[in-house]
């Protein structure tokens, strides 16, 4: 758009009763370092230099009332200092500021460009929140995040409201599980649906407390939020130990207050009673949710078996090293039937041994694939798992208690 041009939009827009922010909105495209509220003005003092020497054509001045938005402008500090007021109280380092406007100013802008023919403009709620947005970041110090903020701030303009949208906070770490009492994540009870009846005593829930709780209890106090999801890299079963440096996991908080956390003060707290123990705790980002709970990794274990008879050292371990790389036919088991598609899956043991062999028990220890069914393996789920190593030994084979020992990941 050559200067003839863009002037005589400009004369027609100065006759629209705009104030210098809507009439400069209109070219925003046009002329980079200018806010819209110079551009306004550059351009009623433009067109008065111009067209003064034959006119004598003063400056336009800024109208008392902008015919587009009432002089919203005017009151875009108060409105800021509105959304100072209400944040103060959380902890953050990125925000973003969002609007909601009057839809008639809305509706006004557009049929002004429209009738004005205009190609160069933008959107009255880009300029609101961009302004809204800078007197925030001078007054708090904290940094604009467009894409993933800690707290987004939709002020609506009508009422001078402004609800705080609080990001969720995300925390990854490894957990060890000590106890055969617990399960990973809180179980509502089935028949009241975590309301609480006399079938769980009134406390909504099947067990007494899980991983998920351990750990997420204290980081609600912490961070003063509304709720917490733990997200595990897969699960064990409640009977089996989570050892060696834990199983990878991401805890989110919901609506937290407090963004800071004292981690070595939550592994106190969370390992105060020898049931979970925490590591490697680090912030993330949402994306790791994903990462860990797609992640397929492999795992070794340490399962105490009982053998329904002696079995001899030497026959155990020639049974372990024919193991030792086969791969496993595993129809889905009977105890998760009811929830699980009915399908053969394949998988593989990469390594087995075994430890402290007393001719009836045994200490196995075996790496394999993700989404080995271990207890399966072991006895054979009525032929469901082949080959196992109750039909290679020949002997009924019993699981009586199995760890994990290592996530390989």
């Amino acid at each position: 758009m050559n200067p003839e041009q863009i002037l005589s939009k400009a004369e027609k827009a100065l006759g629209e009763g705009l104030c210098d922010h809507c009439l400069g909105r209109l070219f925003a495209q046009l002329g980079h370092g200018l806010t819209n509220d110079e551009r306004g003005k550059t351009l009623r003092i433009m067109y008065a230099m111009l067209y003064s020497e034959k006119e004598r054509t003063p400056v336009p001045e800024e109208p008392d009332d902008c015919s587009l938005c009432g002089n919203l402008f005017d009151d875009i500090k108060t409105i800021a200092d509105h959304v100072i007021q209400d944040v103060e109280k959380l902890e953050f380092e990125t925000f973003l500021v969002g609007s909601r406007l009057d839809p008639e100013i809305e509706e006004r802008e557009e049929q002004l460009w429209a009738k004005l023919d205009i190609k160069h403009s933008e959107p009255i709620k880009s300029e609101v929140n961009r302004e809204i947005g800078k007197l925030v970041d001078a007054g708090l110090a904290q940094e604009v995040d467009l894409e993933k903020p800690d707290i987004k701030c939709i002020v609506d303009t009508r009422f001078y409201t402004v609800d705080i949208e609080i990001s969720p906070l995300f925390i990854y770490g490894r957990y060890r599980k000590l106890s055969r009492e617990i399960p990973q994540t809180k179980w509502d009870c089935r028949y009241c649906q975590g309301v609480g009846c006399d079938h769980c005593d009134g406390k909504g829930k099947l067990y007494e407390t899980s991983v998920e709780e351990i750990i997420g209890e204290p980081l609600l106090v912490i961070t003063e939020g509304s709720g917490f999801t733990l997200h595990g890299m897969g699960r064990e079963d409640i009977d089996a130990l989570m050892l060696g440096d834990g199983r990878p996991f991401v805890m989110e908080i919901k609506e937290p207050v407090k963004r800071r956390i004292d981690f070595e003060r939550l592994i106190e707290e969370v390992e105060k009673d020898d049931i979970v123990g925490i590591s490697n705790l680090e912030y993330v980002t949402k994306d790791k949710v994903e990462e860990v709970k797609s992640a397929r990794s492999d795992k070794s274990y340490r399962v105490k078996v009982l053998f329904e008879g002696s079995v001899e050292g030497g026959k155990l371990k020639k049974v372990l090293q024919s193991l030792r790389g086969a791969e496993l036919s595993q129809k889905t088991p009977n105890r998760v039937s009811h929830r699980r598609a009915d399908l053969i899956r394949k998988r593989k043991i990469k390594d087995i041994w075994a430890e402290e062999h007393h001719g009836e028990s045994a200490d196995i220890y075996l790496e394999c694939e993700a989404g080995t069914y271990v207890k399966e393996f072991i006895h054979g789920d009525e032929g469901r798992t082949v080959p196992n190593l109750s039909d290679e030994l020949g002997v009924k084979c019993q699981v009586q208690h199995l760890d994990v020992i290592e996530v390989h990941y």
